[in-house]
């Protein structure tokens, strides 16, 4: 039986720069065994993706919602294009700049 793999973009506003926000994002992501990146935007918000098992992804996407980096306060945090994919485009979880 194959897992289903998903991909799904975030963005998360609120307090989430200078908090250590993407050093934790990064962290969690590579504890959880999801791929992807993370990275600020001009706008002050924190954008990426993330990639894996269904359950991991869903687990990332509350992680983003409700916790976050301990000085950080969210807002909320926006998903788009959450599609079902055949295989993960990344190897790892980065931090873009």
């Amino acid at each position: 039986m194959s897992r289903v793999l998903k991909s799904v973009d975030y963005e998360v506003f609120g307090r989430v720069q200078g908090v250590c926000f993407r050093m934790y994002t990064e962290d969690k992501a590579r504890k959880m065994g999801v791929v992807g990146w993370v990275k600020n935007t001009r706008q002050g918000t924190v954008t990426g993706q993330v990639q894996g098992p269904e359950d991991k992804v869903q687990e990332m996407k509350a992680w983003l919602t409700n916790v976050g980096s301990p000085s950080s306060r969210i807002d909320r945090t926006n998903f788009a294009n959450e599609k079902e994919i055949t295989k993960l485009e990344f190897t790892g979880f980065s931090t873009r700049y």
